[in-house]
């Protein structure tokens, strides 16, 4: 440690009283840092090095407290990769406080939350944990709100220049009560990802437009995704040397599965009420609440749900149809992560559910998607939405990776654990990892000079996040009242569906009556805050409606494709549309 010791003072009372006559070496780190790894920023050098000073004082006094070290953990993707392997680094050496940053599968961090929850000791200092388990962790009690700490015990622990409202996914992690339950550390969306230069092909342009009668372009529907599915596979087959695949997905018996379902592929089909956020009172998930808007009062139709209705079953039939005749064959023994550089392998014409976690690695030099001079040759627009969908439904999905903390942990560990989180998220640093992962989380680094400069080389996806349309794209609600306990039914039920073993409607009625059994038992322990109430089952046509989630079946599952070209989409995005 490089403290200048007054005459009788021993070194740790020198850095709790913030007494030293020479500052502690992390600001010439700091400058390092600024000057050679946290640039481009939405601060000026100046700026950020007055708020990393900040962070050596903080970080002087909880080492006087004994804080040298700390255990977090988050899941495997590029942006927590960074994290782990520069930012801590940056930290250790600016602050002196080393930061333990385990990178494991997203199940696991949900597993381990879980145990956590269970046994009331929390296994690291700090987490980071998608915001889908927001209604969890309100109606548990276990994890503490941030607005209370901010303004409570860890005011002193808190940057000045923090500025949440400046972060775009805070909405998504509030609780029903006002409470700001998690700050958000990364955030990606689920789109709809195609190869824009095939679609401009004249000649399949016009092969297309005779076979269906409308333009190739972007589906806006789920009948034009399907069309182009065929199309790529069984009419264009073979470009560039190489089979071609009109369609991507993957299934097998596996956690990932339930992501591909509960991260919004039922309202994309529109199974949910209309509602921002999440649809209300009946939400993606098919969970119903009560009047209170809190109160999960069932997921089957029986009960007033959706997760078992014609919207949730064609959901689930279209899933597998289109995986079985148009993905590659591989596709249905793949996992999420085993899936995700499919397409980057220069085979598959589109993809209808594309998570923009994977840009980073669409956009190496050298790729069959990406041309000579480093610019993508595929686009990424929102998803088609089913049938059922309608005007002011969710539109898909946004994952907001945020950081999380137990109640009880240590309160000077759990010091330290903020301080990293907010440094790894703080102005300083925001941009240079949203470009390392691409993974924005605020409005500065969005409109920030570089990225109108080389918009280009994403794909569309700074003009998404532009876009006042990009609210759209939610995660997981507060219906849900236990994440872990819930989600963990849903790769085991759909997956019955993909084998055969079940039809989609037999998946969907056990999936179900399973939501609703682990509803009763959380009913019967209690919660601290709504704790579910199930309605009495009653015959589903009693709920069945065309103005309301659970929707009746329509007669035309299948209306007429309908597409639309890239650039009015664009300008759609500019104007605060979705399309």
């Amino acid at each position: 440690m490089n403290l200048h010791v007054k005459s009788g003072m021993t070194v740790l009372a020198c850095a709790a009283a913030l007494a030293c006559g020479h500052a502690w070496a992390g600001e010439a780190e700091a400058k390092k840092w600024i000057d050679n790894e946290f640039q481009p920023s939405s601060l000026s050098k100046d700026k950020q090095q007055a708020e990393m000073k900040w962070f050596i004082d903080a970080a002087a006094k909880l080492k006087a407290k004994g804080v040298t070290q700390i255990n977090v953990v988050s899941e495997t993707i590029t942006t927590h990769e960074y994290e782990s392997k520069t930012l801590t680094k940056a930290f250790e050496e600016i602050t002196g406080i080393k930061v333990n940053h385990d990178i494991i599968q997203e199940g696991d961090v949900v597993e381990k939350l879980q145990t956590s929850m269970q046994s009331g000791k929390s296994i690291y200092d700090g987490w980071i944990s998608d915001s889908d388990l927001i209604g969890t962790h309100y109606r548990y009690g276990a994890i503490l709100p941030l607005s209370d700490y901010m303004a409570g015990a860890g005011k002193e622990w808190t940057n000045p220049g923090l500025d949440v409202k400046d972060f775009i996914g805070t909405k998504f992690t509030t609780a029903p009560d006002g409470k700001l339950y998690q700050l958000p550390d990364q955030q990606f969306a689920n789109l709809y990802w195609f190869r824009a230069d095939w679609f401009a092909r004249k000649d399949l342009q016009d092969k297309f437009k005779a076979k269906y009668g409308y333009d190739l372009g972007v589906p806006t529907n789920w009948s034009a995704y399907e069309d182009i599915a065929n199309f790529f596979t069984n009419d264009v087959k073979e470009l560039d040397g190489k089979k071609v695949y009109g369609h991507m997905d993957y299934g097998k018996k596996d956690p990932s599965l339930g992501w591909r379902f509960t991260d919004a592929w039922l309202s994309m089909a529109g199974t949910a009420d209309k509602g921002l956020p999440n649809g209300m009172p009946v939400d993606e998930w098919g969970i119903r609440v009560a009047e209170d808007k809190c109160t999960p009062v069932g997921a089957s139709v029986s009960r007033g749900g959706a997760t078992n209705s014609p919207a949730a079953v064609y959901a689930l039939t279209k899933y597998i149809d289109w995986m079985k005749k148009f993905a590659p064959p591989q596709a249905m023994g793949m996992t999420f992560s085993e899936a995700g550089p499919v397409p980057a392998q220069g085979q598959v014409a589109q993809q209808v559910f594309w998570y923009t976690a994977f840009t980073a690695d669409m956009t190496k030099k050298g790729l069959p998607v990406v041309n000579a001079d480093g610019s993508p040759k595929w686009r990424m627009a929102p998803s088609p939405y089913g049938p059922y969908w309608k005007q002011g439904m969710q539109n898909g999905y946004q994952d907001v990776g945020s950081w999380t903390f137990f109640k009880n942990t240590d309160p000077n560990r759990l010091a330290a654990a903020w301080l990293y989180a907010q440094f790894v998220t703080a102005k300083t640093v925001s941009l240079k990892k949203s470009l390392v992962g691409l993974t924005f989380i605020r409005d500065s680094d969005i409109h920030h000079d570089y990225l109108t400069k080389n918009a280009a080389k994403y794909g569309g996806l700074i003009e998404f996040y532009r876009s006042p349309a990009r609210v759209a794209w939610t995660p997981t609600g507060t219906n849900v009242p236990d994440y872990p306990k819930l989600a963990q039914l849903w790769w085991k039920n759909v997956a019955t569906a993909v084998t055969g073993e079940k039809t989609p409607q037999a998946a969907m009625d056990n999936l179900a009556e399973e939501m609703d059994q682990v509803m009763a038992r959380l009913q019967r322990a209690g919660m601290s805050n709504c704790a579910p109430k199930l309605n009495a089952k009653s015959d589903p046509s009693k709920w069945l409606s065309g103005d309301h989630a659970p929707w009746k079946k329509l007669d035309n599952e299948k209306p007429k494709g309908e597409t639309i070209a890239y650039d009015k989409l664009l300008q759609a995005w500019k104007e605060g549309r979705v399309r």
